[in-house]
């Protein structure tokens, strides 16, 4: 088995990120799980709810993780990348957003 490759920075680890999220059905889960994610928290901070916090990780990895598994096929950057993966969610989402990633 390879070694994950190592990266100094976020702008160095996109471009990875993005291509294993090359298929549109993974990238569409992923907006799914990141739009429900910030749902979750605004009604979490509006309602003084923080049960509604636990929600968020589900959510968020739930339709993020189906979307490796069931259809890109690979394993999610999550598990080796933990805090560039979760910015590259947010990142992900802001390009797809603008029309710099396709649906």
């Amino acid at each position: 088995m390879n070694s994950p490759p190592r990266f100094n920075s976020f702008a160095e680890f996109y471009p990875y990120y993005l291509g294993e999220h090359s298929n549109p059905v993974c990238r569409r889960l992923h907006f799914v799980g990141t739009s429900l994610v910030i749902a979750l928290l605004a009604y979490a901070l509006a309602s003084a709810n923080g049960w509604l916090l636990l929600a968020v990780p589900v959510a968020g990895y739930g339709f993020a993780w189906a979307g490796h598994f069931f259809f890109e096929k690979n394993r999610p950057a999550t598990f080796t990348y933990p805090f560039y993966s979760l910015l590259g969610d947010f990142v992900l989402y802001r390009d797809m957003l603008r029309g710099k990633v396709q649906f």
